[in-house]
């Protein structure tokens, strides 16, 4: 019965996810895609598993080209080394380029570690517009490590929140003392792929090109996709 506990609880949180968001994604779509329309590239940012998230946007059939990851290539071992992540934001800007103007979507389950903060003051003090990706019922439980005292979501612009509950997990097990089955990737990928949705129908009412990539597995999809990512040469974490 424990798969049936997941499948149904989860069902019913992305319900939530979708209605709890839909005003702030709304708030979003047409400034994303006016910077979008006019060349911006969206970044951004995971830590550990988050880092999953930010991927799912990167590369993507179906997605806007113009996306780029910050990558840590230490899967967040030390994500909580004072001034790892800022080093990790200036590399990346020296190699792709944050641009005022453009948007950073940085992911954090907890809101708490020094990385996702970091980089999203980087991304401000540099003009870009940062939304969160948390879950708030667990960021307003624990205590950050960043030595300002702040959470991710108190640095950024815009927060979408993934209902998640503490500690991820939403089955209890019976007779013992655990949880399992997060929900927190399950969430995170709605939520980005209901912002390129609502980004989408912007361009779209706009007159605006829908810069999409292809399956690669499709016939002429892979010298599409290429000539796609002619103008954003450099500029991509994922070259084409």
């Amino acid at each position: 019965m424990l798969k049936e506990s997941y499948l149904k609880t989860s069902l019913s949180l992305l319900d939530r996810v979708y209605l709890e968001n839909q005003s702030t994604i709304e708030t979003l779509a047409p400034l994303i895609a006016d910077s979008v329309a006019a060349g911006g590239v969206i970044h951004t940012f995971g830590s550990g598993h988050s880092e999953i998230i930010g991927r799912e946007m990167v590369g993507r059939a179906g997605g806007l080209v113009c996306v780029s990851a910050i990558l840590d290539t230490t899967g967040g071992f030390i994500e909580n080394l004072p001034g790892y992540g800022r080093a990790l934001a200036a590399r990346y800007d020296r190699n792709h380029g944050l641009k005022a103007g453009e948007f950073i979507i940085v992911i954090s389950n907890s809101g708490k570690n020094c990385s996702p903060i970091e980089i999203a003051e980087y991304a401000k003090e540099k003009g870009l517009t940062v939304i969160a990706l948390t879950s708030m019922t667990m960021t307003r439980q624990v205590r950050t490590t960043h030595s300002s005292g702040e959470k991710l979501y108190e640095v950024a612009d815009y927060t979408l929140d993934n209902c998640g509950t503490m500690g991820d997990a939403i089955v209890a097990l019976p007779g013992r003392e655990q949880s399992a089955g997060p929900t927190s990737t399950l969430a995170g990928a709605l939520l980005i792929n209901l912002l390129q949705m609502e980004v989408l129908e912007i361009l779209i009412a706009n007159g605006s090109p829908t810069p999409l990539l292809r399956s690669q597995n499709t016939e002429g999809a892979m010298e599409a996709n290429i000539e796609l990512a002619r103008s954003y040469k450099g500029r991509l974490s994922k070259p084409l």
